[in-house]
């Protein structure tokens, strides 16, 4: 396996690119080939991948986060952009409140079930307090 960091990825498009950590060309890579969930593909997230050669050239196969934990620390201090830290019990509360206003006619059991969702997507993230 070849390791590198994601350059960029594009969620909504699918694909993305990664540089490889011993020079070269750019590696595209396409979401039907990652090992992990799309959100964790941010920019300068360390990955190790398989190369193929494809029609437009190389490509990232069987491509994963080398250590997520590390990823989530090393992206929290390049980042100069500071943020509310939220606990659960308040992430839930704003949560429930913007889910009302937007959406009135939502059911509690709808509401739960979002919650249970943004927050588990939030402590994959490191967003919430500990």
């Amino acid at each position: 396996m070849i390791s590198g960091k994601v350059l960029r990825f594009d969620d909504v498009r699918g694909y993305g690119f990664i540089a490889p950590d011993d020079g070269g060309d750019d590696v595209f890579m396409h979401a039907n080939d990652l090992r992990d969930e799309k959100f964790l593909f941010t920019p300068g997230t360390a990955v190790e991948f398989d190369v193929v050669e494809g029609d437009r050239g190389l490509k990232a196969s069987a491509v994963k986060v080398v250590d997520r934990g590390q990823s989530r620390a090393n992206a929290s201090q390049d980042d100069e952009v500071m943020c509310d830290v939220l606990s659960p019990r308040e992430l839930m509360q704003e949560l429930t409140e913007a889910l009302l206003e937007a959406a009135p006619t939502l059911t509690a059991a709808q509401i739960v079930q979002v919650r249970q969702r943004i927050a588990k997507l939030a402590h994959a993230h490191g967003w919430l307090e500990s």
